[in-house]
């Protein structure tokens, strides 16, 4: 068995003549990443594995929830403008030992990718988690193994 979390980049700043790949965390993207880290903490959840977008936003926000896991993370240029076989293609690569991955990354591309995987329909927003069961032993089974719906967390859903 094997889990797989799917986590949007916190929110952004929006400098002038800064290229989207350079945008980096606003002050309310700092409070949250942290804030969603410690919430998937404190409930239980073990994540092996951090493989973030080298998007300045993204990396920074997975340099948070690695650093409350006390994990390193790396980074796959195709979680940037992701299309939803970037993600599988990166999923049917990782090594079988990891039981757990998140997966840091930008929509629209992060929700259509979760929307794919069973009915329940999300919309990932900012610093938005989204976690699923894979039913299989080896992570290149992706694709017709049965997946079950976790759990979904929004920083919008707690206080602040």
């Amino acid at each position: 068995m094997k889990t797989l979390l799917l986590v949007r980049h916190s929110k952004s700043d929006w400098p002038v003549d800064v290229e989207d790949f350079d945008r980096p965390l606003n002050e309310t993207g700092m409070i949250n990443a942290p804030k969603m880290a410690h919430l998937l903490k404190e409930k239980s959840v073990d994540i092996d594995t951090f493989i973030t977008s080298p998007a300045r936003r993204a990396m920074h926000t997975c340099q948070l929830f690695s650093e409350v896991f006390k994990k390193d993370f790396s980074t796959d240029s195709t979680l940037y403008n992701p299309k939803e076989r970037n993600f599988e293609n990166l999923i049917y690569g990782l090594d079988d030992s990891i039981s757990s991955v998140a997966l840091f990354s930008h929509n629209n591309g992060i929700s259509n990718f979760a929307n794919s995987l069973t009915d329940e329909i999300v919309n990932l927003p900012t610093s938005g988690v989204v976690g699923y069961q894979i039913d299989c032993d080896k992570w290149n089974d992706f694709a017709t193994a049965k997946k079950k719906f976790l759990y979904f967390y929004s920083p919008k859903n707690f206080p602040k």
